[in-house]
């Protein structure tokens, strides 16, 4: 393996840059658009009338900037030519989803609601993989133009990271299905014209099997969203929702019977690496801005920067970045080279490892920064918080860490035989 990025990478940062400095720049100045990003931030993007959601003109500001995006080239990167895309790699989305991250929040980055300008397309994807040919007529071209959104109804109150324990049933009903049940953090439903609700169909519970995958209009009798969950950072659009004999056609089955949850398991490895480059790049954005301001600033006659105490929590930061670069890079050429399940320990490695590094480089931020560091005036509380969740979803840190585990002591095979659902 080469550790240089790939030229084609390069180029693509170095063409990103420049959009980024000559459209994206100029848009947060305009209009007083900063104001999403300084030190009013929550309350300009939460619209506290309605339950906590995103306030419309903070959302219509990023779906405008991924126009631009798409417009100037950059959006669909990861998607085959035939899409519009350009082909990108698994090595190549780490890179520059970390080179994002590094910038801190701005238009062309912020994770809080899974913004970039280069975009991982889940929906798409799984639409592309999985849909009917009925649902891809309806779905893929206005999710090709981010004109159409489902949601995930995955989660359930009583059960969260074990989907095996799945209480929502649907039982068939001639070329119907009736589903009941309930599901929680339902991200994104408030724009969502449908949810992708997976409910127990045959099987006993703790099987992988025997889950099916229904897209369910969100304004299908009996579905209600019952409230928005408010978090450590807000606004919030995770929503609890629940189905009481929620009919849908035959129809709407997502992929095949029984087997929803390989839907799921199908991208988890590609967005885990993601997610991981992401959170390696908000941290060395923490750390850099550290190292920074300790040169600067001089207490007691002399720099910051200048004091071990400041310097040695800094160095192991910047040590660990640097490992888990190494093996966020060569766990993305491996899933390029072998396959997205050949590495699957290396990712669950890089997911948990990067999440937690991320929080420990914010808080360390705000301890070098002192009083300006807690304030919102700086961005570190900002990404301490959001990155916070991602030691929970994705997998948990323990869900990860079993994983790995379970690879070690050879309780699961590194590629997911068919029908196997890895959690």
């Amino acid at each position: 393996m080469d550790f240089a990025i790939p030229a084609d990478v390069a180029a693509f940062l170095a063409e990103m840059d420049a959009f980024i400095e000559r459209e994206l720049r100029p848009l947060e100045r305009a209009d007083d658009n900063i104001r999403f990003f300084d030190h009013r931030r929550e309350d300009a993007r939460t619209d506290w009338e309605r339950g906590g959601l995103p306030n419309p003109a903070w959302e219509a500001l990023l779906a405008k900037v991924r126009r631009m995006a798409d417009a100037a080239g950059f959006y669909r990167y990861p998607l085959p030519r035939a899409m519009g895309g350009r082909d990108g790699t698994n090595l190549g989305m780490a890179i520059i989803r970390e080179h994002l991250a590094r910038k801190g929040l701005g238009l062309h980055c912020d994770l809080q609601n899974e913004h970039a300008i280069v975009s991982n397309h889940v929906g798409l994807l799984l639409m592309h993989e999985y849909g009917s040919q009925e649902q891809k007529a309806a779905f893929l071209e206005p999710l090709l133009r981010d004109e159409a959104f489902f949601a995930f109804g995955i989660t359930e109150p009583e059960h969260g990271s074990d989907a095996t324990h799945m209480e929502t049933v649907a039982v068939r009903e001639g070329d119907h299905w009736r589903i009941s049940g309930e599901k929680t953090w339902n991200t994104g439903i408030h724009n969502a014209s449908h949810d992708l609700i997976f409910a127990r169909t045959s099987g006993k519970a703790g099987d992988g099997l025997g889950i099916t995958a229904f897209l369910v209009p969100v304004e299908t009798a009996g579905f209600r969203v019952e409230e928005y969950l408010w978090t450590f950072n807000m606004p919030t659009d995770h929503a609890r929702v629940s189905l009481k004999d929620v009919v849908v056609p035959h129809s709407a089955i997502f992929g095949r019977e029984g087997q929803g949850l390989a839907v799921v398991q199908h991208f988890f490895n590609e967005n885990r690496i993601r997610q991981a480059a992401s959170s390696l790049g908000a941290a060395q954005y923490c750390i850099d801005e550290s190292v920074e301001y300790a040169r600067q600033r001089r207490p007691f006659g002399k720099p910051l920067a200048a004091n071990q105490a400041i310097q040695f929590p800094l160095v192991e930061l910047q040590t660990q970045c640097e490992m888990l670069r190494a093996l966020i890079h060569k766990t993305a050429w491996l899933m390029d080279t072998e396959g997205r399940f050949s590495a699957s320990d290396k990712v669950s490695m890089c997911n948990y490892w990067a999440n937690r590094l991320c929080c420990e480089a914010a808080d360390r931020a705000m301890q070098v920064h002192g009083g300006l560091g807690y304030s919102r005036h700086k961005p570190f509380e900002h990404i301490y918080r959001h990155h916070r969740r991602y030691r929970i979803t994705e997998g948990t840190e323990e869900i990860q860490m079993r994983r790995v585990a379970g690879y070690m002591f050879g309780l699961m095979k590194q590629r997911a035989p068919k029908g196997v659902i890895e959690q």
